[in-house]
């Protein structure tokens, strides 16, 4: 089976160019951007060799994995764009709760679930299956020749391999015993998508969308460091507020609000950001 998009997205008008192997799904939809494409436009493959990850990092992908990336172009702002990765990630926890029946729980704020495999949504932009990391979403945006900007949603699931390399739990669905590969969930995730894109409404509805991030939200009233700019600031995370920033309780019983910054939660707090 190829890759293919919903009778749903297709109807609203999503398009889809596949590869086998690419350099970077992200650089691609960047492009087609700059040769004027209108945007609603996912770029995909089960290979990624040169992606980037965030703050400039490398993320490459073993083949069957999925590198996923969605162009999109209007006239709102960066600020208000910069949501769209709390609407990726609860994209892709709705698209898993479709297509891998056995990680599907029902999460609320205090943790509580029913199912052996938890899916979570750790701030700003990774989804978690039982504290490890199954995927990154990264947001890239240019400026166009008409004033508008384009903005690139990539989203990066570790299907049947995940970096071992790395300083913090990571795994993938293989590894989890999920029967899924690719293409089935790139076909949840493009139909997931149309529903939290609509409730998001170019940054209308994000007061909804905040608060279904929250019922998913990783590490709510633990311990937590955030490393920003050089520095590491420690606390318990309360929420996020309506801007989406992450907001902790430092030592000191301040509420402290971090619009950027690397999280880390628990005894992995002090060891990677420590």
């Amino acid at each position: 089976m190829g890759f293919s998009l919903s009778p749903l997205a297709q109807q609203n008008g999503f398009r889809l160019e596949a590869f086998d192997t690419v350099g970077s799904t992200n650089a691609i939809a960047l492009e087609r951007a700059h040769e004027g494409d209108p945007g609603r436009l996912w770029i995909v493959s089960k290979k990624q060799e040169s992606g980037r990850g965030r703050r400039g990092r490398a993320w490459a992908t073993s083949h069957g994995n999925l590198a996923a990336s969605l162009l999109l172009t209007g006239n709102f702002e960066l600020k208000t764009a910069a949501t769209l990765g709390f609407v990726a990630g609860l994209s892709l926890a709705d698209a898993l709760d479709a297509v891998c029946p056995q990680a599907t729980i029902s999460v609320g704020i205090d943790g509580v679930g029913n199912s052996d495999l938890r899916i979570e949504l750790k701030w700003p932009n990774d989804v978690l299956i039982n504290k490890a990391k199954l995927s990154g979403i990264l947001l890239e945006s240019t400026l166009l020749p008409d004033g508008r900007f384009a903005v690139v949603v990539g989203i990066g699931v570790n299907v049947v391999a995940y970096p071992e390399d790395v300083p913090y739990p990571a795994t993938s669905l293989k590894q989890l015993g999920a029967d899924c590969d690719a293409e089935t969930l790139f076909l949840a995730l493009s139909d997931a998508w149309q529903e939290n894109s609509r409730i998001w409404d170019e940054g209308r509805g994000l007061s909804e969308i905040r608060k279904r991030w929250l019922k998913r939200a990783a590490g709510i009233g633990t311990e937590v460091a955030v490393r920003v700019d050089g520095s590491v600031l420690r606390g318990i995370f309360e929420t996020i507020d309506e801007d989406c920033r992450f907001v902790i309780r430092d030592n000191d019983g301040e509420r402290v609000k971090i619009a950027a910054g690397d999280v880390h939660f628990g005894a992995v707090a002090s060891a990677s950001a420590g």
